[in-house]
């Protein structure tokens, strides 16, 4: 058995240039790289111990022909002269993987049945019987292979594919392939960072493959050992005493490593199915106790508290379309990832395997090195990254100086002069509470003056000027004249560009006129709200996604959700349930009809680092669901448009006539305990108080407005409504 043999190590492509180095670490000669594997030479027990060792080999192949071959019969006779005595028994069964072709074999069905001739005829003619094809579970599997008109038979040695090491059993919706996981952290350096006493963290970990592999890596762990079947159990050829021998210094090693001092290797996900599958992967792979998943969302994604730990390795493989969702939402959550790690990790490593790069560039790091790689058939890279600050990337669109006009107020005219004086009084008298309460986006002007008719709101270096349609009574050319005044005097009062001064016309809305598209720019930006981050969008909508008179009522949900069930009906962009979420809550449903703003909330709740496992969104007439729905929750917000005539709907919703029965309704959802927060923006709404007797209402409007909204309080009314 110290005869040196051939061998041929399979594997994914672009694993090629490891798998050789791995090979020279376990002792194999005259290793040659080649497309999706590696030669290598040894004796038998050299090719054992890559089946039980190799972390990035599909299959270990042995050959025993490698002859000539044009044709069908030129296949059938070369695998009908191996003696194959020396491999399989009359009684024995075998299994054929073809793979090739030939100018009268272009099915691979075909040639393996060609293959499975010449071997059934080897033995009738020699003993008048055959062994049977059995292609689940064979003695042998043979491997026949057809290039450049050569024909090579080999014996499989490995049986299934080697990176089916037999602790994941179920891998959710797209697990990586151990081999491929494998790799991944041997480009991201896993072992040389677990050597200086870095943790492992996956903040997306699915089936927890990353971080079982990892597991293996660092405690010097056989990948194999778990295995039950190999192809070589039952080949005449095997040596059982050799191969048994290398099991028991493996299963040493084994056991010595887990004697020692591991380094911290955790994963989170929001998906409780896949902590579920995670928690069972870990537990077949014995490794309970070293590796720990945990329910997280990745907005709540730091670096473990419980000890100083101060570098290691984030690895993770976040669903890039292919896998779970549409691209225009994984954007924000590659954003929000991106943020985690600036925030949360600098001096630590990260690797992030993607098979859409575009996804990787929205992260707003550099990586130091790429890597292509196939996850199956599909081309993905891995990139690496050193979060430090020389990696960040800075988004300098966003920054806001001195204005491009070089205009001082003095240079105004006498209109525009006053217009910027009173923007330059109201901002002033709002700084102390902008500050102290760490408030980005506001209203900063709101018809202070009968004559400047226009709402003037702050989003972060971005302005949105709402003009109110003017009285018949007043003269167009004058309205006009001072509206330019308006757009004249804002760059100079608040030093923003031109270009980022939206005006919109703002007329009294009716039904769903609010929501109607004004133009297509397709500009969304981010904000930053308490916790939360959201996207808005002044150009393309009367509304921007984001109601800034509401802000109280969000803060309001965000410090009562913990532990708490939360529904929102009419989401709108589902600010609220991100509040909600971000707060605590258990999970949170969002229902509204517009595929528009559902569509929005979706992108808001990744840009959070959230998943839409916990935070449900729902397309549905909330009225019709409110009806059919038996969940209870222990905090709603009903926040209905004044009127709506959708086509999606049957029917016209009259907020003033039709509140009595929302509100039935919503708290027939509403456990004994909970709150129900009603509000709504009709100005001339009046709540039916005997209709609603068998509750406790709490007026809370005049609550409702932060100190930006004392000049006007009759954009929306708000009400506090538990059970009596």
């Amino acid at each position: 058995m110290s005869e040196l043999n051939t061998y041929f190590a399979t594997c994914p492509k672009g694993l090629e240039s490891l798998l050789l180095d791995e090979l020279n670490g376990l002792g194999a000669e005259k290793v040659k790289e080649t497309v999706a594997g590696v030669f290598f030479e040894g004796p038998l027990l050299m090719a054992y111990r890559t089946c039980l060792w190799s972390r990035l080999a599909n299959r270990i192949l042995m050959p025993i022909a490698n002859v000539d071959c044009h044709n069908a019969d030129d296949l059938y006779e070369g695998v009908k002269s191996v003696d194959w005595d020396q491999h399989l028994t009359v009684d024995g069964t075998f299994a054929i993987d073809f793979s090739g072709s030939l100018r009268d074999i272009n099915h691979s069905h075909f040639g393996a049945l060609k293959a499975k001739d010449g071997i059934a005829d080897y033995f009738t003619e020699k003993y008048q019987r055959r062994p049977n094809v059995d292609t689940d579970n064979p003695d042998i599997r043979v491997n026949i292979r057809v290039a450049k008109s050569r024909l090579i038979v080999s014996i499989d040695l490995s049986g299934d594919s080697l990176h089916k090491r037999a602790y994941r059993l179920s891998g959710g919706r797209a697990p990586l392939k151990e081999n491929l996981a494998a790799a991944i952290l041997l480009r991201a350096d896993w072992p040389g960072i677990a050597a200086q006493g870095g943790a492992l963290l996956d903040p997306m970990c699915g089936s927890a493959t990353l971080l079982i592999e990892g597991a293996l890596m660092v405690g010097n762990i056989a990948p194999g050992l778990m295995r039950q079947q190999w192809g070589f159990d039952s080949w005449l050829g095997h040596d059982a005493n050799g191969w048994s021998q290398l099991v028991e210094e493996a299963e040493a090693l084994e056991q010595a490593a887990k004697n020692r001092q591991w380094p911290e290797i955790r994963g989170y996900d929001a998906d409780p199915r896949a902590i579920e599958n995670a928690d069972e992967n870990i537990d077949r792979a014995g490794l309970n106790g070293y590796v720990r998943v945990l329910r997280k969302e990745l907005s709540r994604f730091v670096k473990p508290t419980h000890a100083e730990i101060d570098r290691g390795l984030v690895i993770t493989n976040p669903p890039y379309g292919e896998r779970l969702g549409e691209e225009s939402s994984l954007i924000h959550l590659y954003r929000h990832l991106g943020q985690r790690l600036k925030t949360e990790f600098v001096g630590w490593k990260a690797a992030v395997f993607t098979g859409n790069a575009d996804l990787g560039k929205q992260m707003g790091l550099r990586s130091n090195k790429q890597y292509q790689l196939f996850n199956g058939a599909i081309p993905s890279k891995l990139l690496n990254f050193d979060i430090d600050e020389a990696s960040f990337i800075h988004d300098r669109s966003r920054e806001v100086g001195a204005p491009i006009e070089k205009k001082t107020v003095a240079d105004l005219s006498e209109g525009a002069r006053m217009f910027a004086n009173r923007i330059t009084k109201n901002k002033k008298n709002l700084a102390k509470w902008l500050k102290k309460n760490d408030v980005g986006c506001y209203r900063l002007y709101d018809a202070d003056m009968p004559e400047y008719s226009v709402a003037v709101d702050y989003y972060e270096g971005w302005i949105y000027v709402a003009e109110y349609a003017p009285p018949a009574k007043i003269d167009p050319a004058a309205a006009e004249s001072r509206l330019n005044e308006v757009l004249a005097a804002l760059p100079v009062a608040l030093g923003v560009p031109n270009k980022n001064i939206v005006l919109k016309q703002r007329n009294r809305q009716k039904g769903t006129s609010q929501y109607r598209k004004q133009q297509d720019s397709g500009e969304f930006f981010e904000v930053k709200e308490g916790q939360a981050t959201f996207l808005v969008n002044i150009k393309d909508y009367l509304d921007t996604g984001l109601f800034l008179d509401h802000r109280p009522v969000r803060e309001h949900i965000a410090e009562a959700a913990k532990g708490q069930r939360f529904l929102n009906l009419f989401c709108y962009t589902a600010t609220a349930s991100v509040h909600a979420a971000l707060g605590g809550a258990t999970f949170t449903d969002s229902v509204d009809l517009s595929t528009t703003y559902l569509d929005w909330a979706k992108k808001n709740i990744a840009l959070n680092g959230l998943s839409e496992t916990s935070n449900r969104l729902v397309q549905a007439d909330v009225r019709e669901w409110l009806k059919e729905t038996d969940q209870k929750y222990d905090l709603i917000l009903l926040d209905p448009p004044t009127f709506s005539n959708s086509k999606k709907m049957e029917g016209v919703l009259d907020i003033q006539r039709d509140h009595v029965e929302l509100i039935n309704d919503a708290m027939k959802l509403l456990t004994r305990d909970g709150q129900l927060i009603f509000s709504n923006n009709q100005r001339r709404f009046v709540l039916d108080d005997e209709a609603l007797d068998a509750y406790t209402i709490e007026n809370k409007t005049d609550w409702s407005f932060d100190k930006d909204f004392q000049r006007s309080k009759k954009l929306h009314q708000c009400w506090f409504i538990t059970h009596g």
